[in-house]
């Protein structure tokens, strides 16, 4: 059992990965919500697990990662970490942070000798979209791009099709991508 919200499943996983190399923070939840609808309790729900679970997570393997002479952290977050859209402000919010707190953390990291990873997956084919309308990618295809990446050494992993041409719209035009 793996809790994101319950520091004791946490500090438990990381004693029993007492070898990791590679850390892949990849669960998340979203309650699809706009933002002036959205239940308080829904969007702290969706902080505490994409956001803080992930951070707790990553504060509970790092000992670890450099006991066992570095290694790599990828945090996977979405597109909608760069830019929001309203249906999804919780979520959104929360995979922004998550960003920011990635950045925050590669120079300090890197330092310790790992090195950290933010993949930018669009929609992915799994029960949290389950009967939503929009382009998905089978999440095997998205877990191949991101190991992909992180072979390459990518800082920032567009590990699908979708994801890979919306962050050339957000590269060259970030108010596009918003909007």
């Amino acid at each position: 059992r793996f809790d994101l919200t319950d520091p004791q499943t946490i500090a438990a996983a990381a004693q029993r990965a007492s070898d990791v190399t590679l850390l892949i923070n990849n669960a998340s939840t979203a309650m699809f919500a706009p933002p002036l609808d959205a239940d308080r309790n829904a969007v702290e729900a969706e902080m505490a697990t994409n956001y803080l679970g992930t951070y707790d997570t990553t504060l509970a393997f790092v000992p670890a990662l450099e006991r066992n002479g570095g290694g790599a952290i990828v945090n996977v977050l979405s597109l909608l970490a760069l830019a929001s859209t309203p249906p999804m402000a919780g979520y959104s919010a929360s995979k922004a942070a998550l960003h920011s707190m990635t950045q925050a953390l590669r120079p300090v990291l890197r330092e310790r000798g790992i090195a950290v990873h933010g993949a930018y997956p669009a929609g992915i084919d799994t029960n949290m979209l389950a009967g939503i309308d929009a382009p998905k990618t089978p999440a095997a295809e998205v877990a191949a791009g991101v190991l992909d990446g992180l072979e390459a050494g990518d800082e920032d992993i567009f590990p699908d099709p979708n994801a890979k041409q919306m962050s050339a719209l957000w590269q060259s035009d970030p108010k596009g991508f918003e909007r």
